[in-house]
């Protein structure tokens, strides 16, 4: 396996253990990746930092269900629709954990977002219309997903009817898929 750096190593224990229903001892992460099961020690402390759902077990590591309801929304809307889709969201009490896009070459990319409240959106919509950047959506013809955080699956199933009715929703789904971005040679030691 070529080596990741910190970031995307933790990314990827996430994923292991978000799609694992028994627990995964650290000395099994740590052959899978290739490292020091005290690397491993270190990332799961940065993990439970953001993800206290994240127990350690006599058996190893394991994401407890979230008392929270999630769900992942793929959307497409122009630029100017941003702040209605945001808003209708929020509207219905959800809260919009991040942005992120499935690109054919680079794979994943996602940015935290953790949009709560009307003066989230207000600033993250100064921060975009103040042309230091663009959406993400951008380099996919607008399409991007969401994922949305909410207290029951009624509130969630409100947004999705919300953003069908505005013909923002291309599709729902439970769980984040994670596209691997192309790789076009022998990755160089660094």
């Amino acid at each position: 396996m070529q080596k990741l750096s910190g970031k995307d190593r933790r990314l990827k224990i996430l994923e292991k253990l978000s799609s694992s229903e028994k627990a995964i001892t650290g000395s099994a992460l740590a052959k899978e990746f290739g490292v020091s099961r005290q690397v491993i020690v270190t990332d799961i402390a940065l993990i439970k930092a953001t993800k206290p759902e994240l127990i350690s077990t006599s058996s190893g590591y394991k994401l407890m269900e979230s008392q929270r309801n999630v769900r992942i929304f793929k959307v497409k809307h122009s630029n100017e629709e941003t702040a209605d889709e945001l808003q209708t969201i929020i509207d219905l009490g959800g809260n919009v954990i991040d942005v992120f896009v499935e690109h054919k070459i680079y794979g994943t990319i996602r940015a935290p977002l953790n949009i709560q409240c009307k003066r989230d959106i207000e600033n993250f919509m100064a921060d975009l219309q103040s042309g230091v950047s663009t959406p993400l959506m951008s380099i996919t013809q607008g399409y991007h997903f969401h994922t949305i955080e909410a207290r029951s699956e009624a509130i969630l199933d409100d947004i999705e009817d919300s953003l069908k009715k505005k013909g923002f929703l291309i599709q729902s789904q439970k769980k984040s898929v994670v596209w691997e971005a192309k790789s076009y040679g022998i990755a160089l030691p660094k």
